[in-house]
């Protein structure tokens, strides 16, 4: 009895002086220089809408056609907007050029960038664009998506305080007006929200609409789109980020949620339903990597830049006055510092959109 005993009380002490196992260290995050737009980068980006701004082909008309009376160029269908190989594109490249000189007023050619935008915009095209939204095979044409960057460009040249501003506002207000009221008209439609990492995201076109309804002060479409916002998303929970993203995605699904709901909610409310949503994101340690992209000649392959690019206006939306969300402006630093070198390569299949989509995750930035 006392032989096992001794052995049990050599058995204890072995097991009570054995090493400890350790756990291997976390990796450190390297910490990315923040992106910035100065004068250089603004004249860089620049040239993207420059240059395709006027170049009518390669087009894609995404038009659904009614008859013969139909086929005509995209310069006499879109007088505004034909140029960039697709509609949004054009009015997005607009964009770009607009809050570009309401930054840097002396920006390389600003004058004959201004006297270009008044071409394009002119009061006569303007009532073109309108009047094609009223065929009858168009009433939906470019929703939402194309829908949410007019508006966007709509509250950029509202905020820009110049007299060219106010000319191109004016112009561009019948056109404003007719998205507004689709919007308006559609939003109670729309039974169940569109969760693509493409076009058609609704997160995404309810954003930039709340955007401009924030700053214009447009009650009416700000209460829609806060209704819809919240019978769409606000139960949601776990969203699967691993499944993200597709081939072909420039949004990211759950991130464009979460920064519509940052936008819509209440702080004392968006917390605890972002812990729900993606509890991975208060993590200090959380990574995410960016999309890869293995050829930027490939018009679809190339959008896993625009899913880096609006990732990270995602994340610093989200982490926008929450310190400890701090973190995720890291991992948008990141993205934007992948894919921000290589946009203007001379390749139209990117060059003719991601300008815009870098310029606006550089504009989200902050030291």
């Amino acid at each position: 009895m006392k032989y096992y005993s001794l052995l049990l009380c050599v058995f204890m002490f072995s097991c009570n002086n054995s090493p400890k196992e350790t756990l291997p260290a976390m990796p450190e995050i390297k910490q990315e220089k923040t992106p910035i737009l100065n004068l250089q980068e603004a004249n860089r980006l620049a040239q993207l809408p420059l240059h395709c701004m006027d170049t009518e082909y390669p087009n894609r008309l995404s038009q659904t056609l009614g008859g013969d009376a139909d086929l005509k160029s995209p310069r006499v269908l879109h007088p505004a907007f034909y140029g960039c190989f697709d509609w949004h594109s054009s009015v997005h490249g607009h964009w770009s050029l607009v809050s570009l000189l309401k930054q840097f007023p002396n920006m390389d050619n600003a004058e004959a960038i201004k006297q270009k935008l008044l071409q394009n915009m002119s009061e006569e095209n303007i009532k073109t664009e309108v009047a094609y939204f009223f065929g009858e095979y168009n009433k939906s044409y470019e929703r939402t998506y194309g829908w949410a960057w007019l508006l966007k460009l709509a509250e950029e040249l509202h905020t820009w305080d110049n007299t060219t501003a106010r000319v191109l506002e004016q112009n561009l207000q019948p056109l404003t007006d007719l998205i507004v009221g689709k919007y308006i008209e559609f939003l109670p439609k729309l039974n169940y929200p569109i969760r693509v990492g493409e076009h058609p995201n609704t997160a995404f076109g309810l954003s930039f609409a709340w955007d401009y309804a924030h700053t214009l002060n447009n009650t009416v479409l700000k209460s829609a789109i806060e209704q819809r916002a919240k019978d769409f998303y606000l139960i949601d929970k776990d969203c699967p980020m691993t499944w993200e993203p597709s081939g072909t995605d420039f949004l990211s699904p759950c991130l464009e949620e979460a920064a519509l709901m940052r936008r819509v909610l209440t702080k004392e409310a968006f917390k605890p339903w972002l812990d729900a949503f993606l509890p991975q994101l208060k993590d200090p340690n959380f990574t995410l990597e960016p999309g890869k992209v293995s050829d930027r000649t490939d018009g679809h392959l190339v959008h896993l830049d625009g899913v880096n690019f609006s990732r990270a206006w995602s994340l610093n939306t989200i982490a926008e006055d929450l310190p400890e969300y701090a973190h995720l402006k890291n991992v948008a630093n990141q993205h934007i510092n992948y894919s921000l070198p290589s946009i203007v390569d001379g390749n139209y299949e990117g060059g003719h959109w991601l300008g815009s989509f870098a310029l606006y995750a550089l504009n989200s930035t902050s030291e």
